[in-house]
């Protein structure tokens, strides 16, 4: 792997964990709602964002398969 395509790769990862942290912060914010840490509507709109950061996530781990995919076929 050149350093061009690490750094493309790298990039990748990153955008793929920015959503995969949203998850587990969100994650958390249901868990303190269980335990009656915050109103039951916290955890409502916790959940409505890790629904909308698993479709991001899901977006960026495509993206970085059509970027790999992209690399193969220059190679």
């Amino acid at each position: 792997m050149n350093e061009k395509d690490y750094a493309t790769l790298a990039r990748h990862v990153h955008d793929a964990r920015k959503p995969l942290n949203r998850i587990s912060m969100q994650a958390e914010l249901v868990k303190m709602a269980l335990d009656g840490d915050v109103p039951p509507e916290r955890a409502k709109q916790a959940l409505d964002k890790i629904i909308i950061s698993t479709k991001d996530c899901s977006e960026a781990l495509t993206e970085m398969m059509e970027a790999l995919g992209d690399s193969q076929s220059e190679s």
